[in-house]
C-alpha cells in the first residue's frame, strides 16, 4: 500500500538581476475567463507617463491563493510594526490613484 505524500519541495532559483528587485507604485489589473494580468509600473511626479515594469499573468485560483497570501502577510506586518496608515478610508476610495481594475474582459487570453 502506497504511503501519502508531503508537500512536494521545490527549489527556487533567484537570477542576480531579479534578486535586485523592481519597484512600482502603480498596479493594473486585468482578466479574462482563464487569467489574471498584473501590470506593474512606475510613476513620477510631473510626467505623464508610466512605463510597465513587469507583468504577471496567473490563473485565477493562483490569483487567489496571491490575495489570501498577502492578507495574511499583512496582518502578520500590521502585528510586528503597527497599523499601516490609509490617507481615506479603503471603503471610500472609487479610483485610487496608483491601483485600477478591469470589470471587463479585455481579451487577455
Amino acid at each position: 500500500m502506497m504511503q501519502p505524500q508531503g508537500p512536494q519541495q521545490i527549489q527556487i532559483e533567484l537570477e542576480d538581476a531579479v534578486s535586485e528587485g523592481t519597484y512600482a507604485n502603480l498596479a493594473m489589473i486585468m482578466h479574462s475567463p482563464n487569467e489574471i494580468v498584473l501590470d506593474f509600473a512606475r510613476v513620477v511626479p510631473r510626467s505623464p507617463k508610466a512605463k510597465v515594469k513587469a507583468r504577471i499573468i496567473m490563473t485565477p485560483m493562483h490569483a487567489k491563493i496571491l490575495l489570501k497570501t498577502l492578507e495574511d502577510n499583512l496582518k502578520n506586518f500590521e502585528k510586528q510594526f503597527g497599523e499601516i496608515k490609509m490617507h481615506v478610508s479603503p471603503d471610500k476610495i472609487q479610483n485610487p490613484i496608483g491601483f485600477e481594475s478591469s470589470s471587463s474582459d479585455r481579451g487577455e487570453d
